[in-house]
């Protein structure tokens, strides 16, 4: 993929791990303003917290981070607390909005000192841009190209020391002189259901709604892991229930809420159920191409490969081999029906099922 690409997006779905619009305002009430207050990756966070520590005790800038992992795990939020926690500002941006060089040089001379710039999706950066980030992490200078063809003179710009805090859903895609540059480096991993459960307790004291331990464990388990999509399930039932009930979370009026909205005891949701039932009632449980199944579900084939296939893949449900896709026995049962006699999920050869 080249950094022009955009992958597709799952915004629209209640169980979306991307958010835009109104969401993003509705997020930031939520956001925790220090590690402390932090819920979850405890192992990024511990180490977080001694490199700011350590960059505050040498009255310095903290080295440069990188955060990598799926949508919605709390890499924007980090990159806030990052910047609360050594009393900086920050300045946040994107990869796709950097187009040129230029555009890079323009925020970079413009930073104050100790300042903190959020760059999100940073695999998506051009790569002229990306070049001249490479010299401004490293020595805080770049040069800025004046005047075109044999008469172009390169003048140097000295930038005051500045925090780089990169994140991306794709670190596969940046170059290793780029990865290199970060002094650290941290994986965001999915939740437990007791940090979802956590997550869902704290939001909902802010929010001003009454939650059972039963009603954030019913949630939790239906959030697929991811903070984000937890708390856009939380405002869901928290609506149901003040239409149809009393007001209180509890476990009933959790579930009762996600049937109506039609994320299932598993987190799927309808494109998920489509794409196995297509893959289980059309197709025996498979193996069927990629092709065929989008149209089977009447979807584009990067919607299903991009959107529905990698949280159905993490759950066991469905298996990705060298002949298509197949489904798992696990398949079969969450949708209660029965394998044909012969197939892997119901004993026979199990050969090829999990490769590649």
């Amino acid at each position: 993929m080249t950094w022009e690409e955009q992958p597709p997006q799952d915004t629209g779905r209640l169980v979306g791990s991307t958010a835009e619009g109104e969401e993003l305002a509705a997020e930031a009430a939520l956001r925790p303003k220090d590690l402390a207050e932090f819920v979850g990756q405890p192992k990024v966070r511990e180490q977080l917290d001694l490199v700011l520590r350590a960059a505050r005790a040498r009255g310095g800038t903290a080295d440069h981070v990188l955060l990598s992992g799926a949508p919605g795990l709390g890499k924007t939020t980090l990159s806030m607390i990052i910047a609360a926690e050594m009393g900086a500002p920050i300045r946040i941006t994107s990869g796709p909005a950097i187009q040129h060089a230029g555009d890079l040089a323009a925020i970079l001379s413009s930073l104050a000192e100790g300042e903190v710039l959020f760059l999100d999706e940073i695999h998506r950066m051009s790569r002229p841009a990306e070049e001249m980030l490479y010299m401004a992490m490293e020595d805080f200078r770049v040069d800025v190209i004046v005047g075109k063809g044999p008469g172009a003179t390169a003048i140097p710009l000295e930038l005051p020391p500045f925090t780089l805090v990169g994140a991306t859903t794709r670190a596969g895609l940046l170059p290793p002189p780029l990865r290199d540059r970060f002094g650290f480096t941290g994986h965001m991993e999915f939740y437990a259901p007791a940090e979802l459960e956590r997550v869902i307790h704290r939001s909902a004291r802010l929010l001003d709604v009454t939650v059972s331990d039963g009603g954030a464990a019913e949630i939790a388990g239906r959030s697929r892991g991811t903070p984000r999509i937890a708390n856009r399930l939380l405002r869901r039932v928290r609506d149901y229930a003040q239409v149809r009930g009393d007001g209180v979370v509890t476990e009933e009026a959790a579930a009762r809420a996600l049937t109506v909205f039609e994320v299932d005891d598993r987190g799927l949701d309808r494109l998920d159920r489509s794409v196995l039932e297509a893959l289980l009632k059309l197709f025996g449980g498979g193996p069927v191409g990629l092709s065929t199944l989008a149209v089977a579900v009447g979807e584009e084939r990067e919607t299903v490969e991009e959107v529905a296939e990698p949280f159905l893949v993490r759950e066991g449900l469905l298996a990705r081999t060298p002949r298509g896709r197949v489904a798992t026995p696990a398949a079969w049962a969450h949708l209660g029906l029965t394998p044909p006699p012969g197939t892997p999920a119901a004993g026979g050869a199990q050969e090829g099922l999990f490769e590649s």
